[in-house]
């Protein structure tokens, strides 16, 4: 899990969003209001939402507003989440069931605390995978 949770909140725009993906080198927003977990924004929903022009020669004014869209507009309302005591096995089949990219990871008062994607379950299991293939 990584416990450097980044977030936005229901009125930020599009191009807020972009920027902070473009600076950064991970895929989820959460969506927090009075500091509880509301959704998730992937860099997925934000290249669905916004016109695919932007920064091309042909680039019109229509395609620029597409940046001033807002979060709400295109996050994953109630996300599925994980409390901290949780087990790896309750992660992958979350994955699984649900077909997520991330888990946010979140105290009784739905306040995040971390975040988990599929690539940190991975992390996980390989130094198991690598012991288990090596007998």
């Amino acid at each position: 899990m990584s416990k450097k949770v980044v977030t936005v909140v229901f009125d930020d725009t599009l191009a807020t969003v972009k920027s902070i993906f473009d600076e950064a080198k991970f895929h989820h927003l959460l969506v927090v209001e009075d500091g509880r977990l509301h959704g998730v924004v992937s860099d997925r929903d934000l290249l669905r939402a916004m016109s695919p022009f932007i920064g091309s020669t042909v680039e019109s004014a229509r395609d620029v507003n597409t940046l001033n869209k807002r979060v709400h507009q295109i996050m994953s309302r109630k996300p599925v989440t994980l409390r901290p005591e949780a087990e790896l096995a309750d992660a992958v089949e979350l994955f699984l069931t649900h077909q997520i990219s991330c888990i946010p990871v979140v105290d009784e008062q739905f306040q995040p605390i971390g975040i988990l994607s599929w690539r940190d379950v991975l992390r996980a299991l390989a130094p198991q995978h690598q012991a288990a293939s090596a007998e």
